[in-house]
């Protein structure tokens, strides 16, 4: 049954990708919702496309979206679909393939199915809770690193404090560089931000499912359908070096989520 589910997801997420990737070459209106937050009338078809597909799998369940203005009525559903319809706004305007369909559900405040479609890439990323994770149908697995220097980060640029650390490729989708570390193409992902449950709902179930850890800034687990719908930062690595990765920005997380308050 749950594998169903999850094909419908995919579906839905597939015909997603197609319209997200059929006007990818258009002439199409683009503006900033806040400084350096651009969106799209692309995101918001997208958006709206998601909605129709994914309320008809499953009517009762509730709505948040980054496309979306929320509705606390959320807060009341046990499911919740979390949707970004295209994650990495910024590579699709450029034209650069890091951008992906991001879907997940989330049933008592934990997701329990999860897609990542990125048609630019040809990939189709997906999990299900208790059924491990795939990668256009293979399934893939966080990798053993067990030393904290070294590890991969998809970054472009790296702190003094993060010079033993190694940089490779960066996907502007915070969603696929998650899945990357599920993927054992990178080893580490962190963010010392409030970032919203949209961003990670879906990866975090890949990452998840594939052997990585997954939790906030401090270690802890994570929660979705929260009022704030929001998180202080993301650490997604390979469980080796989970507490290393914890003790390395423990200090720098304080300090910032101490100025915020």
């Amino acid at each position: 049954m749950a594998e169903t589910l999850a094909d419908a997801v995919a579906a839905a997420a597939a015909e997603a990708g197609r319209l997200a990737m059929a006007r990818w070459s258009d002439d199409f209106s683009r503006w900033e919702k806040s400084p350096g937050n651009p969106v799209s009338e692309i995101d918001l078809e997208v958006d709206a496309l998601l909605r129709r597909r994914l309320s008809a799998i499953d009517p009762e369940a509730g709505w948040l979206s980054e496309e979306t203005a929320d509705n606390a009525d959320r807060l009341a559903c046990q499911r919740l679909w979390v949707v970004d319809p295209i994650d990495g706004t910024r590579d699709y305007l450029r034209g650069r393939p890091g951008w992906a369909v991001s879907v997940a559900l989330v049933d008592r405040g934990l997701p329990v199915i999860a897609v990542l479609d990125a048609p630019a890439r040809r990939e189709t990323w997906r999990a299900s809770v208790g059924n491990g994770a795939t990668r256009n149908g293979l399934a893939i697995n966080a990798g053993p690193r067990a030393i904290f220097a070294g590890a991969r980060v998809p970054s472009d640029v790296l702190p003094s404090a993060d010079s033993d650390l190694v940089l490779v490729a960066k996907p502007n989708s915070i969603a696929l560089r998650i899945a990357m570390v599920a993927a054992d193409e990178a080893d580490l992902v962190a963010t010392l931000r409030w970032g919203f449950e949209w961003d990670i709902a879906a990866a975090a179930l890949i990452a998840m499912e594939a052997g990585a850890t997954v939790t906030d800034a401090f270690g802890a687990p994570l929660a979705f359908n929260t009022p704030s719908a929001q998180a202080f930062g993301l650490l997604a690595t390979a469980p080796g070096i989970h507490a290393d990765a914890v003790a390395r920005l423990a200090d720098r997380a304080k300090i910032l989520v101490n100025n915020r308050t």
